[in-house]
């Protein structure tokens, strides 16, 4: 499964407004795929549950990291976020989370007049 990083933000926005998000278009399993990936990230704190045959049946996510805080505080802005993406897509580079963070840093201080 390919990661989809709207999807992550849309969770990292739902985990911390504890609201339900529009996740609609996504399956379950993309759902609960990329709710592990987030743990596995360090961007929030939970555990997958596996069942008898070790496919996940379930994640919970108890809370946001510090780290997840941070990206969401960089990524909430979504004219910043589509920005990023554009910017990514033009010189045809993935949306590899590493550049994906650093540019959006740049962004939101772009936004503030920080040079």
């Amino acid at each position: 499964m390919r990661r989809d990083m709207d999807l992550i933000r849309s969770l990292l926005l739902q985990i911390e407004s504890e609201e339900k998000a529009d996740l609609a278009g996504y399956t379950k399993e993309q759902t609960l795929y990329h709710k592990r990936l987030l743990i596995e990230a360090g961007l929030a704190y939970g555990k997958a549950l596996e069942d008898g045959e070790g496919k996940q049946k379930a994640v919970v996510i108890t809370r946001l990291s510090w780290e997840g805080h941070e990206f969401l505080d960089a990524a909430r802005n979504q004219s910043v976020w589509n920005k990023a993406k554009e910017k990514i897509a033009q010189v045809g580079a993935s949306l590899a989370f590493p550049i994906l963070k650093d540019l959006l840093a740049v962004l939101v201080k772009e936004q503030l007049g920080i040079k």
